[in-house]
């Protein structure tokens, strides 16, 4: 095909959880039926964000809009209903009855799809990646790294800024504060 055809950014409706099995899907039909000049682009939104387990630090992706689907594509021929048919696919994002009979769907505007882009974006690039924070004030727990390592204490404070924790141990029979960091401590 051309590249004179027209393309507009459109949101499919997803299953929960199966975004990107829709994504493979529709990655693998355009491969096997050489449509790759009527969908050029299939998009899940993700961030990426640190999870804290046993004190070892992981990154992961959480999908930014659970049950939605940006794909550029050309709507001419037989593209809306393939992507309409897709498995797991419910629809396409603000579909009227009337835009389902016609197969003609909505697109969404350019700048919301900057927006949603540039969100994902600024995450990624910022090195600032979201955390997800294990922890909650008076709780116990076990100080796995440092020169206090095996020690009990109770958290007092979380700085969500600085990834810190102001934690009280009790050392010779007396509580002290001291700062330690996420990945410096576990659940008990």
């Amino acid at each position: 095909m051309s590249d004179s055809v027209q393309r507009e950014w459109y949101v499919l409706k997803a299953i929960g959880g199966k975004e990107r099995k829709v994504k493979e899907y529709i990655d693998a039909y355009v491969r096997q039926h050489g449509l790759e000049g009527m969908i050029s682009q299939v998009l899940i939104p993700v961030e990426k964000y640190y999870s804290i387990r046993n004190g070892k630090k992981y990154v992961k992706e959480k999908v930014s809009y659970p049950g939605y689907v940006l794909v550029e594509a050309a709507m001419v021929g037989e593209v809306p209903y393939v992507l309409r048919n897709t498995p797991n696919v419910l629809g396409f994002l603000g579909e009227t009855r009337e835009e389902a009979i016609r197969l003609k769907p909505a697109p969404i505007k350019e700048a919301e799809v900057a927006r949603i882009l540039g969100r994902v974006d600024e995450l990624s690039a910022s090195g600032e990646e979201a955390i997800e924070i294990p922890f909650v004030v008076d709780e116990t727990i076990k100080v796995v790294d440092g020169p206090f390592s095996g020690f009990e204490g109770t958290i007092e404070g979380i700085d969500e800024e600085r990834k810190r924790l102001t934690v009280s141990v009790r050392i010779f029979g007396r509580k002290t504060p001291m700062e330690l960091s996420y990945t410096q401590v576990e659940k008990f």
